[in-house]
């Protein structure tokens, strides 16, 4: 079957040979800012459970926050913008009672990271770009939530599969450029995700880009299921993703490690969005835009990225920051394919002829 090239895809690959790219930043930040009450939550929905905190049923209720906040990340310089549906899946949507509601959430959130982007694009005639935002559900499939019974698992692979395609397709629905998974703490989770997207875009008929964002969990640069950034790579390479990078965890100073790791090894283009810091006792984000600006000019100067942006704590001020940081300087360089085969299991493993 003839698969229909991403026309989006070419193009920001052409936008990336030139420069530095923009993501945006943290969703939840933003909308905190708002103070928003259970009400405004819940809108006009009749729903059993309290909705206070479901960031995506927001697309719906109070459209006009997730719009300024999008807008607000493009007025700072971003190229890309991704979808507020983080959570707009039906395990995630469980927790709130709102399983009915998550196509209409992955389209409206679509549709709004549309709108927002073609109106800035039609203004100064600079591409942007709309990332469908796919989170890693909160379920895994790689351990037991039973420390009682390891082998058992809350969900199984063709299930968290299916959870994903339906997500897929109505963010593609609603206009998405690229499929975002993001906060992969379990590679396996991500491997159904990509599984998904292979499902859909061979329905469709149509190239479905992938962006693969692995999270690391702690000091030892892994991932909850245990994998290294270099055999999370190794993992998720046969999907020839659009672009492969690291988001959440620590903040830029932290991450460098792990992000010259990926960025020696990976042939597709790399993209880091590290948190604006540690959070500090009460949960806040303290790290300044201009503090952020200067570690991600140094990842800049030593061409480890080809996209930045930020998660938690982040705003527009860490946005315009990275914009100044990374402007007018190049862009990573791509590696070339490495044919020889390489494995994975926790850690990684090159085979030589």
């Amino acid at each position: 079957m003839t698969i229909k090239k991403s026309e989006a895809a070419a193009l920001f690959r052409q936008q990336a040979k030139e420069r530095i790219l923009l993501t945006d930043g943290a969703a939840g930040t933003m909308i905190q800012r708002y103070k928003l009450t259970e009400a405004d939550y819940r809108g006009s929905y009749d729903l059993p459970s309290d909705q206070k905190g479901n960031n995506d049923l927001l697309v719906l209720t109070k459209p006009e926050v997730v719009d300024e906040y999008t807008r607000q990340y493009l007025d700072a310089g971003s190229d890309i913008v991704s979808t507020n549906t983080f959570n707009a899946n039906i395990i995630s949507q469980g927790d709130y009672d709102a399983v009915h509601l998550v196509r209409d959430m992955n389209l409206a959130a679509s549709r709004i990271a549309r709108k927002a982007a073609d109106d800035y694009a039609a203004k100064d005639g600079r591409p942007r770009f709309v990332a469908g935002a796919i989170g890693p559900t909160n379920k895994t499939l790689s351990l037991s939530p039973d420390v009682n019974d390891p082998g058992f698992r809350a969900v199984d692979f063709d299930t968290m599969r299916d959870v994903y395609q339906d997500q897929v397709a109505a963010l593609m629905d609603g206009g998405c450029d690229f499929i975002l998974i993001e906060t992969i703490f379990d590679t396996l989770n991500a491997k159904a995700a990509i599984m998904a997207v292979f499902e859909e875009q061979a329905k469709r008929g149509v190239e479905i880009p992938m962006m693969l964002s692995m999270t690391i969990t702690d000091m030892s640069g892994r991932n909850l299921s245990g994998h290294s950034v270099e055999a999370f790579w190794y993992a998720v390479r046969h999907a020839h993703p659009l672009t492969v990078g690291l988001n959440c965890a620590f903040g830029a100073d932290l991450l460098r490690p792990h992000v010259q790791v990926l960025s020696g090894i990976a042939d597709a283009l790399v993209m880091i969005y590290p948190n604006a810091g540690l959070p500090n006792d009460l949960g806040q984000y303290d790290e300044q835009p201009h503090t952020t600006g200067g570690f991600i000019e140094d990842w800049a100067d030593t061409q480890l990225v080809n996209v930045v942006g930020g998660c938690c704590g982040s705003t527009p001020p860490h946005i315009a920051a990275m914009a100044k940081a990374v402007a007018g300087k190049p862009p990573r360089q791509p590696h070339a394919h490495d044919h020889r085969m390489k494995l994975a299991g926790l850690d990684p493993f090159t085979m030589v002829a």
